[in-house]
C-alpha cells in the first residue's frame, strides 16, 4: 500500500508534508503554516488548529464537524511569509462536501504573525 498524499496537495505524502507538522514540527513559512491548518481539518486535528492560532484570537475550543469532507485546497496569492518574515498573508480556497453531499468552498485571505520564531494564524477575511 502506497503513503497517502498530503490534503494539502503539494503532492508529498501526509508523512513528509504536514504531517510532521501535525506533531509539533514548525512551518517556515505562512504558506507552509496554512497548508498544515487545511491539512488539520482535512483529517480532524483541532488541537493542531488550537496550537498554531495566535492567543489573542484562538477560541477557547473548536469542534469539527466530521461530516464535512475537505476536497481540495489551491492556494491563490501569498504576501510577504517567507522564512525571515514577520507577517504574512495567504489567499486560499477549499473546497468541501457537507454532511448533505452539497459542495461549497471558504474562500479566505488569511493573516499570519511569526511570534517567538513560530507562525501562528491570526485572522482571515472570506472573500466571495
Amino acid at each position: 500500500m502506497a503513503p497517502r498524499r498530503c490534503p494539502c496537495g503539494t503532492g508529498l505524502t501526509y508523512a513528509e508534508c504536514c504531517g510532521r507538522l501535525h506533531e509539533g514540527g514548525g512551518a517556515a513559512t505562512a504558506e507552509q503554516l496554512m497548508r498544515s491548518r487545511y491539512s488539520a481539518f482535512a483529517v480532524g486535528d483541532a488541537a493542531h488548529l488550537l496550537a498554531t492560532w495566535h492567543p489573542d484570537t484562538r477560541p477557547g475550543s473548536l469542534d469539527l464537524d466530521p461530516a464535512v469532507r475537505w476536497t481540495g485546497l489551491e492556494v491563490l496569492a501569498t504576501t510577504g511569509g517567507a522564512m525571515l518574515a514577520t507577517e504574512g498573508t495567504v489567499e486560499f480556497r477549499a473546497s468541501y462536501v457537507d454532511g448533505g453531499g452539497r459542495r461549497g468552498a471558504q474562500h479566505e485571505d488569511s493573516r499570519f504573525v511569526r511570534v517567538g520564531g513560530r507562525w501562528l494564524y491570526l485572522d482571515g477575511v472570506a472573500l466571495p
